[in-house]
């Protein structure tokens, strides 16, 4: 059995709420901004519901149709879906699995940019990291004053310290860079 995606973790822990739609699901996983912890794309969630389905981890419980849209079926977890969903939550909590993001490969290959070229980009990435700590600590603080408890939020502040630590240490290689305490060689392509 393949390990479920972060995608199917989020789909299997709706149905573990209660029985839904694909669509239901798409607007809950916005309304919640789990579109910051999971990509989520219509295409990919139907085709993930319909491999959970295949895996016998949902199961379809009925179709309705309002109007003049296309059929919706709703889906529920099954007992196998449901252990399944336990076992990929325990081992991702306890078992650290490096998941190799871009940036350290991109970022590892600065040094074929001029140091004012790369010093720009840096800038820029730290201005991103600057909208995205604000609006994490906005959500924040509105879950916070709507009192929500925080096992449903926490997810978002560990993202929110990840990015202020990456914003931090960026500015501290940034003024490196600046004060020439990191030397830069930068070879022409030629």
């Amino acid at each position: 059995m393949r390990e479920l995606t972060p995608l199917a973790i989020a789909v299997l822990a709706l149905l573990n709420e209660q029985p839904m739609h694909a669509y239901e699901m798409y607007q809950l996983l916005l309304a919640r901004q789990n579109h910051r912890l999971v990509k989520v794309r219509p295409g990919s969630l139907y085709h993930t519901v319909e491999r959970l389905a295949g895996q016998e981890f949902v199961r379809a419980t009925g179709t309705e149709r309002a109007g003049n849209r296309p059929e919706r079926t709703t889906y529920a977890i099954t007992p196998d879906g449901q252990r399944a969903l336990m076992k990929r939550v325990r081992t991702g909590i306890e078992k650290y699995e490096y998941e190799y993001p871009l940036f350290p490969v991109v970022l590892s290959e600065a040094h074929n940019l001029d140091s004012e070229d790369a010093l720009a980009r840096l800038r820029s990435r730290v201005e991103e990291l600057d909208v995205a700590v604000a609006e994490f600590e906005a959500t924040i603080a509105d879950v916070r004053a709507r009192e929500v408890p925080e096992q449903f939020w926490m997810a978002g502040d560990f993202n929110r310290a990840q990015m202020a630590g990456e914003r931090e240490w960026l500015n501290t290689l940034i003024k490196r860079i600046e004060s020439k305490d990191l030397a830069w060689s930068h070879r022409k392509n030629k």
